[in-house]
């Protein structure tokens, strides 16, 4: 789909001028975030390294005794290439001290485990390296509600949530990561064999051609039928959207005077 399409010139040029003016906004002039290897947390750490400079940002990898041994290298290879600082803390302690108190832990409770431990290292290493946290979520995961609250959702600005994971790729490949990231299957690497798209149930590819036109073209979803798409895929997505609605928005306060917070 052609409206998928971005000028990435462009859009790297307002990402890095956000990350940027967001930093010194807040009076920070150092940012850091979580590089798991993957290609969101990899584009987020070469668009901050270009916008405050490498040396004013910190890569944290926080592996998990699973994680495959493919996440730390990749990781790697961007925090060689974009010569950011990095620093590695295993969360695996800090996160089996609680799931073994429940032996029988679902997998997603055990992920969400996962995702939150990784934020309390992210806004510690922030107290210590005086720097923003930076988020690495892209706008098909925001929608979709992929993501755990708390978890990787947690960030003090996001420079890539209003970027479709196909466009995610586009702009990956246009400021030269490495390919072997972008072209391997999507994970947040919370079990063996995980993959976004497997748990999902369809791929980036198809649904961001289906959010598009629901979004941005504020279509309806008898309108998507009649383009084409699968009624069940159309049916599917907008039930995602609209059960993980209030993931992507901060906590609602009940208004009870005429000034109230947010």
């Amino acid at each position: 789909m052609k409206n998928l399409e971005i000028n990435t010139d462009l859009v790297r040029k307002t990402i890095t001028s956000f990350i940027r003016s967001e930093t010194k906004q807040a009076g920070f002039e150092r940012a850091l975030l979580g590089v798991s290897g993957g290609v969101d947390s990899s584009l987020a750490c070469f668009l901050a390294a270009e916008a405050l400079g490498p040396k004013n940002v910190l890569a944290v990898r926080m592996p998990y005794k699973t994680s495959s041994a493919d996440s730390l290298e990749h990781a790697r290879l961007v925090i060689d290439k974009t010569g950011v600082q990095s620093t590695t803390i295993p969360i695996t302690a800090m996160a089996d001290e609680f799931i073994n108190e429940f032996p029988d832990m679902s997998r997603v409770r055990k992920g969400n485990i996962m995702a939150r431990s990784r934020m309390i290292v992210l806004y510690d290493q922030s107290a210590a390296f005086k720097g923003l946290v930076v988020g690495t979520g892209n706008k098909t995961e925001i929608l979709l509600g992929y993501t755990t609250l708390y978890g990787d959702s947690a960030c003090d600005f996001n420079p890539i949530g209003d970027l479709y994971k196909t466009q995610v790729r586009q702009l990956a490949h246009a400021i030269g990561i490495p390919q072997v990231i972008i072209q391997k299957p999507p994970s947040a690497g919370l079990w063996v064999g995980q993959t976004d798209e497997g748990e999902l149930g369809f791929t980036y590819a198809e649904v961001d051609k289906l959010l598009y036109l629901l979004v941005n073209e504020r279509r309806t979803p008898q309108e998507c039928v009649k383009a084409g798409f699968a009624r069940d895929f159309v049916e599917k997505a907008v039930e995602r959207m609209r059960r993980y609605h209030f993931k992507s928005s901060m906590p609602p306060i009940a208004k009870l005077s005429n000034r109230t917070v947010d």
